[in-house]
């Protein structure tokens, strides 16, 4: 049997990955390329820079008369990304363009901050003998200041100063001015930085990439089987292979929406059942009311014909229920090309013959995929409410418009429309608006259920909106042949 981990463990376990990799990876960088040697995080490559340059120049200055000295600085300052200028310990300067020191650099080098004793064999011609580990300078060899107005950059190394005539070496300070560390490579390399954050986006899209597109990919299937399920389409299908809680939620969302299948068609077959098994009743009621009708006085025929209005309405509710329940099961769905101008005319032949001011605007040659009988059946009850509620207040207008590979059916009416509120909820079985409850206009409220269910069993949608300044607009759309 394999072993499983929850969701969490899997998250923690490649977080905790991740920064493994993560430090391997910037020990690795540090390793080759700073060694472990740095004072400095940021600066120290700079700094072994300036130090070095300041060797060669403090080698180079006991060569040549004090003279010079200006000449050789110049030289410098034009090779490297700086100005050099050389003072005493003392702050008086020796060699370079005349300058000004700003007053926080004056005052560090009044103090003189490397308290370290000068080595002859440091600076005199001949070999170079390096010193042991004994006589090393602790103090820093070179520090930075920052100055502002202008924005400036002062480095100051200690270097052994040999002047005419002197008999010792003197303590030297090597003061570079500086524009911008950050703009020369020769100060910060910006190239091991971004290796480095190359190489943590790497690892990181490595370690995360797939685990989240997985767990995307699976949050995705689920909301679209959820909202089939929500759409009252139950046949879904989740192949999820995981076995985590996300393959638990997919199987028990397979689970819930087999049962609601179960559930939803069963209710529909005892729906349809009852509505048929009370048709034979029903028939006979009306068969004897019929012979009663023939057989009763004046007297009594007053409560007869209440009785069989009764009857007659308990029939249409019957006969309503079955279409509505047979309409669901998707009995006899039998898709095929359909002309809409045909239905239309169909439509108004048997239900305008009490109401004649209905005017179309439909293409002759406009076709859709739809079951005839369920297309037909959803424009009549359609018509026929337009008709029922709003059949004094004006034309009734049926068109029809192709677009983006659908047909948009359209029935509007001049009526006083419906409340905002109810928009959602006539489509419903059973409900009608407040001011249709009556029997003589409000029907059966499973007019609207059943062209609901019709038309989405076609593979179609139906809505209603409200028109300016009265009206109302059902639309029917399908997809066009």
């Amino acid at each position: 049997m394999k072993r499983t981990f929850s969701l969490s463990t899997k998250i923690f376990l490649l977080a905790f990955l991740n920064l493994l990799l993560l430090g391997a990876v910037f020990l690795i960088l540090a390793r080759v390329e700073f060694r472990f040697e740095l004072r400095s995080f940021l600066l120290s490559p700079a700094r072994d820079r300036i130090l070095s340059v300041s060797r060669l120049i403090a080698l180079q200055l006991p060569t040549e008369p004090q003279s010079r000295w200006n000449e050789t600085l110049a030289q410098y300052s034009g090779s490297y990304p700086a100005e050099f200028f050389l003072f005493t310990s003392g702050a008086k300067q020796l060699a370079g363009r005349q300058i000004q020191l700003p007053a926080a650099l004056r005052q560090i080098l009044l103090h003189d901050p490397f308290h370290q004793p000068a080595r002859a064999s440091a600076v005199r011609p001949g070999p170079v003998v390096p010193p042991s580990s004994s006589e090393r300078d602790p103090g820093p060899p070179a520090f930075f200041i920052e100055t502002q107005g202008p924005r400036q950059y002062w480095a100051v190394a200690h270097i052994p100063l040999w002047t005419d005539f002197a008999k010792e070496p003197e303590h030297g300070n090597l003061v570079w001015r500086i524009n911008s560390l950050l703009n020369d490579p020769f100060y910060f390399d910006y190239r091991p930085w971004a290796a480095l954050m190359l190489s943590v986006a790497a690892v990181s899209v490595l370690c995360w990439l797939p685990f989240i597109r997985g767990l995307t990919r699976s949050i995705g299937q689920l909301t679209r089987a959820t909202g089939r399920i929500a759409g009252g389409q139950f046949d879904v299908a989740l192949n999820l292979k995981r076995r985590d809680e996300m393959g638990r939620l997919a199987e028990s969302i397979s689970r819930m929406a087999h049962r609601l299948s179960e559930l939803v068609n069963g209710q529909r077959r005892f729906l349809g059942d009852i509505a048929h098994e009370l048709c034979s009743p029903i028939a006979r009621i009306q068969v004897a009311m019929g012979i009663l009708e023939q057989h009763a006085t004046e007297d009594e025929l007053v409560y007869v014909n209440d009785v069989r209005e009764e009857v007659d309405h308990m029939s249409t509710l019957v006969n309503e229920l079955l279409s509505f329940s047979k309409a669901e099961l998707g009995a006899s769905l039998h898709l095929a090309r359909v002309n809409v101008a045909d239905t239309v005319a169909r439509v108004l032949q048997r239900e305008s013959a009490e109401f004649l001011d209905v005017r179309t605007e439909i293409n002759q040659q406009l076709d859709v995929i739809a079951e005839p009988e369920y297309l037909f059946r959803s424009l009549a009850n359609i018509v026929r409410n337009a008709i029922r509620y709003a059949g004094n207040a004006g034309p009734v207008r049926i068109s029809a418009r192709n677009g983006d590979g659908q047909v948009t059916i359209t029935v509007a009416d001049s009526g006083p429309g419906v409340p905002e509120r109810e928009l959602e909820k006539i489509f419903k079985p059973f409900y009608r608006p407040d001011q249709a409850r009556q029997r003589e206009t409000g029907g059966t409220g499973l007019g609207l259920a059943i062209v609901k269910t019709c038309i989405e069993a076609c593979g179609g949608t139906v809505g209603c909106r409200n028109l300016s300044p009265s009206g109302l607009a059902v639309e029917i759309r399908l997809p066009a042949a």
